[in-house]
């Protein structure tokens, strides 16, 4: 039993001298290549065997013969693991290029080639970890691209819906600075028009800024649907009234919501304006709210013919108007934007489906606590 340990402690201290020497020459080569890293450890294993074989040689427990014979297994075995630890080696560096090389493939489309060659488990758990992250780099993108393109026509459209009434206006104020006014009351009912047709412009700018900005304000408390629709078609029938078309609310059950009355209310006005809009005379804007498990629905529905169903996932966009069924309205393009950014501040959504004859847009809200 006291050879045995002694034995123990001859060959633990020649493997353990080798194993710091090994981490010693690791440490050194920690940002060589892989291969030289499997290399060494491979060196190391070996190399530790046969130190412990001498020390335990050197306290005299081996003969010569067998020192020789263990000498040259432990030779035998080094070779064999040297040759399989720089094939490893290579392999593992193989597949990390191709990795490397697939992960340069993002480009600017955010495109991601994984490598169809067999790899270890973690550089495939990496190469789905790339892959996952090259299709959220490519929906980011396509955000950024549609994000820019609503911009760029917001500013279309608000360049163009200022031109004209700021050109009227310098022709109106001018005509009665030169007493030249045929008929200077009409011209200050018509500067008092446009003077609040900016005024509400400017006004959906900045409510569309809290709302991008996430600084949007709300106030809720408990309401009546019936009571908040009434009011929103009570506001939109002179607009109604003069387009020829009918409003219908029948279909709206007294259900309670926790909402902003305020913004809520724009909201609801802002569709009742853009279907009335829309609807040609002698046709009908309806006007429903049903509760159901998930939240209440309310929506209107219009007789506009319906939207090509290419633009209606950019319905909500700011700045987006319609360019085909749909005649471009008065405006820059925020109402709708402003429907979708108030509703989801609400914790809902908004949503368009087209109808025989027309469209329906829908606003989910949370049922209130009771």
């Amino acid at each position: 039993m006291h050879a045995t340990l002694l034995i123990a402690l001859y060959a633990f201290a020649g493997a353990a001298a080798t194993g710091l020497l090994g981490a010693a020459v690791l440490r050194l080569i920690r940002r060589r290549s892989l291969t030289a890293s499997l290399a060494v450890v491979a060196a190391v294993a070996v190399l530790a065997m046969l130190a412990g074989t001498l020390a335990v040689a050197w306290a005299m427990f081996l003969s010569p013969h067998d020192l020789s014979v263990v000498t040259t297994v432990v030779a035998m075995a080094a070779v064999v693991s040297l040759a399989t630890a720089l094939l490893l080696g290579r392999w593992v560096v193989a597949r990390s290029r191709e990795l490397a090389a697939a992960a340069r493939s993002f480009g600017d489309e955010g495109d991601y080639a994984a490598p169809t060659t067999p790899a270890t488990a973690e550089l495939d758990a990496l190469s789905r970890e790339l892959a996952a992250t090259s299709a959220r780099l490519a929906r980011s993108r396509e955000r950024e691209r549609a994000l820019e393109t609503s911009r760029r026509e917001l500013v279309a459209w608000i360049s163009h819906d200022l031109r004209t009434p700021l050109a009227g206006l310098r022709a109106m104020s001018e005509a009665l600075e030169d007493g030249v006014a045929a008929d200077p009351d009409r011209y200050l009912r018509q500067i008092r028009a446009e003077v609040e047709r900016l005024n509400d412009m400017v006004g959906d700018l900045f409510e569309l800024s809290c709302i991008h900005a996430g600084t949007l304000v709300l106030s809720p408390a408990r309401i009546s649907l019936y009571d908040l629709v009434g009011d929103a078609l009570a506001g939109a029938d002179p607009l109604a009234r003069r387009q020829g078309v009918r409003l219908v609310g029948d279909a709206v059950a007294a259900v309670p919501v926790e909402v902003d009355g305020k913004e809520m209310s724009r909201v609801l006005g802002n569709l009742l304006v853009n279907a009335i809009r829309r609807t040609p005379a002698d046709g009908t804007v309806a006007v429903a709210a049903e509760r159901f498990a998930d939240g209440v629905v309310v929506s209107v529905t219009d007789g506009c013919g319906g939207i090509p169903e290419e633009d209606l996932p950019r319905v909500f966009d700011t700045g987006w108007r319609g360019t085909h069924a749909r005649t471009p309205p008065a405006g820059a393009g925020l109402g709708l934007a402003i429907v979708r950014g108030i509703v989801e501040a609400h914790r809902g959504r908004a949503t368009v489906r087209n109808i025989p004859g027309g469209c329906r847009f829908e606003v989910t809200l949370p049922l209130a606590e009771a």
